[in-house]
């Protein structure tokens, strides 16, 4: 979390969530929310950070943490405002499930504001369910929680009792 390419990532979520939550929690809360959790936690073997680059620029990203023995808490997925819209959150996504997968996790936890209707709606459109009432206002919510399970493929190394892989496969660069 102390890469350079990292502070993008940071400070333009800080200027979102003050944008979307300032009148909440008042303004500067979100650098204090996105310093909550120590670096050490983002590091392997039970966690990791993965940063989208494009032409030198960090475009998006995302990171995860132990949850508990079994998940993966999913945190900071982010798309840089200039290149949303372009699949880049779902790569992210993707990659981080991969990522926690071949780590022996076998499902992943994340929450999102209920100000972030997109994120609501990609979490949704990738296979995560909601832990909490759709119909209900998310103004009365509060952090909207999702959950999914890592899904393994079987195959013949499997049978031999060797570990599950995962079927998801992606190329971050």
């Amino acid at each position: 979390m102390h890469d350079p390419r990292v502070r993008p990532l940071l400070d333009e979520l800080a200027v979102e969530y003050d944008s979307r939550y300032g009148d909440l929690f008042g303004r500067g809360a979100a650098a204090e929310e996105l310093n909550r959790y120590p670096a050490e936690e983002f590091e392997a073997p039970g966690g990791a950070l993965l940063i989208i680059q494009e032409n030198g620029e960090s475009v998006a990203g995302g990171a995860f943490r132990r949850y508990d023995a079994e998940t993966a808490e999913f945190k900071r997925i982010w798309t840089h405002s200039a290149h949303r819209r372009r699949g880049l959150a779902r790569r992210v996504l993707a990659e981080l499930e991969r990522l926690a997968a071949e780590r022996g996790y076998r499902g992943v936890y994340l929450t999102t504001g209920p100000r972030q209707p997109e994120a609501k709606h990609l979490y949704l459109n990738t296979g995560y369910t909601a832990q909490f009432d759709l119909d209900a206002d998310p103004e009365t919510i509060g952090p909207l929680a999702f959950t999914k399970d890592l899904v393994f493929a079987k195959d013949p190394a499997q049978e031999r009792g060797a570990e599950p892989r995962f079927t998801g496969s992606s190329s971050v660069r």
